[in-house]
């Protein structure tokens, strides 16, 4: 394609969205939910259809040399399906917040104003690898009744073109316009730089995918962007502290898997409880084949037991570990006076997406739920619950480390905005009343 051909397709997909979302934001949660009950039904009985075109994905990856990581990612199984088909019915089930008025009071003056909630318009996702982020991203715009447009990997096109389509028949299916979720149809990356630079047409944009994706989107997108770079989430264990616990939550953050952003790259240890705890927990990270790389009161505590040191590999940590999100079996750990000094290690290394503290003092759970300066602030619980499905939002579209305008998982209400309603019966603004006039 030439490059003004593209530009062509970008305005289209955006104009057709545009139209599209103003359908979405008045259709009846009965409407919506009938699509994506709908969907589900499709999804399964296309399965083998879906992996057939999986399967042309997954051909040419290997012959690119895809890593085994990124070919694991890429695969859309019969349990993969059912899992999205499976979020479609309970997104379907979950109640409508389209439309609700909130916090709505009576003024001196006699109006009444609160704030209604209403879908954001149009979501740009951008996305790498994973074809059931199409689902995902699809089902969760048509419950927030949304329209978005959607840009795959190029390594999965086939899959998410036989996903879209589905997506679109179950639309029509229910009376809903088919352009409200749209596949970008090219793999040329320069469609990517049209999508994040139509303000006119594009709300939001939400990457979802490596740091070198997010941090190019963020720096040249021309409208809001919904993202994070990085997981560098700690679990701190305090003194006091059920130690057994601290074990068990220590090793699932680490180990349960290796690749979420949600996983735990840094365990702080509180002073008091070091030389209990420790031994315990670099037994099963050295089983599982963790490397620790530790500050020197770390490393001296675990070096002291031999049976540990023959086995587990312990190194130096460097000032860089303490910010490094590694996605690997490797965890970075330091020892801390206490409570203190573990939340100011957290504030300054973190990426402010998830961190924990494991303890059975209420007023240390207190401060550290305050203080932390995280998007989820988690107490006796492992990192790996940072998930809007564990959430209860029925599925999520990704995670926001921003303050601004969605914060941790982002659910059906992180792609709704508010806006202020005011109901009167006449009433007329006075002259000498207070305020500051626009």
């Amino acid at each position: 394609m030439q490059a003004q051909s593209i530009s062509d397709l970008m305005q289209t997909l955006g104009l057709q969205a545009k139209k599209a979302s103003a359908h979405m934001a008045c259709a009846g949660a009965a409407t919506k939910n009938r699509a994506l009950r709908h969907l589900a039904q499709l999804l399964r009985d296309n399965a083998p259809a879906l992996q057939a075109a999986n399967a042309i994905d997954l051909a040419r990856a290997s012959s690119a040399d895809l890593s085994a990581p990124l070919m694991g990612r890429l695969q859309l199984g019969l349990q993969d399906i059912e899992t999205v088909a499976l979020g479609c019915e309970q997104l379907a089930a979950m109640p409508d917040v389209i439309g609700a008025v909130s916090g709505l009071r009576q003024q001196p003056s006699g109006i009444h104003v609160g704030q209604m909630r209403v879908p954001i318009g149009v979501f740009g996702m951008i996305y790498e690898s994973r074809p059931n982020v199409t689902i995902e991203a699809a089902s969760l715009s048509i419950k927030s009744g949304n329209a978005c447009i959607l840009r795959g990997g190029s390594e999965a096109i086939e899959s998410n073109r036989a996903l879209a389509a589905l997506v679109q028949q179950a639309l029509l299916y229910a009376g809903l316009p088919p352009d409200a979720v749209q596949l970008v149809p090219t793999t040329d990356r320069e469609a990517v730089g049209h999508l994040i630079a139509m303000p006119q047409f594009v709300d939001v944009i939400i990457p979802r995918g490596g740091k070198s994706l997010i941090a190019r989107i963020s720096a040249e997108a021309k409208v809001p962007v919904i993202k994070h770079l990085d997981g560098n989430c700690h679990v701190y264990v305090d003194d006091p502290c059920d130690l057994a616990m601290a074990v068990r939550i220590a090793d699932n953050a680490k180990t349960q898997k290796y690749s979420p952003c949600n996983a735990a790259e840094g365990l702080l240890v509180a002073r008091g409880v070091a030389a209990a705890f420790l031994p315990q927990i670099a037994a099963i990270y050295a089983a599982k084949g963790v490397e620790m790389r530790c500050d020197e009161v770390a490393a001296g505590l675990l070096q002291t037991h031999a049976a540990i040191k023959s086995v587990a590999k312990i190194t130096q940590a460097s000032e860089q570990d303490w910010y490094e999100e590694y996605l690997a079996p490797i965890i970075s750990i330091k020892v801390v006076a206490g409570l203190d000094e573990a939340i100011a290690h957290i504030n300054q290394y973190s990426s402010h997406h998830t961190d924990a503290i494991v303890t059975s003092q209420h007023m240390h759970a207190q401060r550290f739920l305050r203080e932390v300066d995280s998007a989820s602030v988690m107490v006796n619980a492992s990192t790996r619950f940072a998930d809007g499905f564990e959430y209860g939002l029925g599925a999520e579209i990704g995670i926001s480390t921003d303050k601004f305008h969605a914060r941790g998982p982002v659910g059906i209400e992180g792609l709704t905005c508010q806006k202020w309603v005011v109901l009167g019966q006449g009433e007329l603004r006075g002259a000498t009343e207070q305020g500051v006039d626009a």
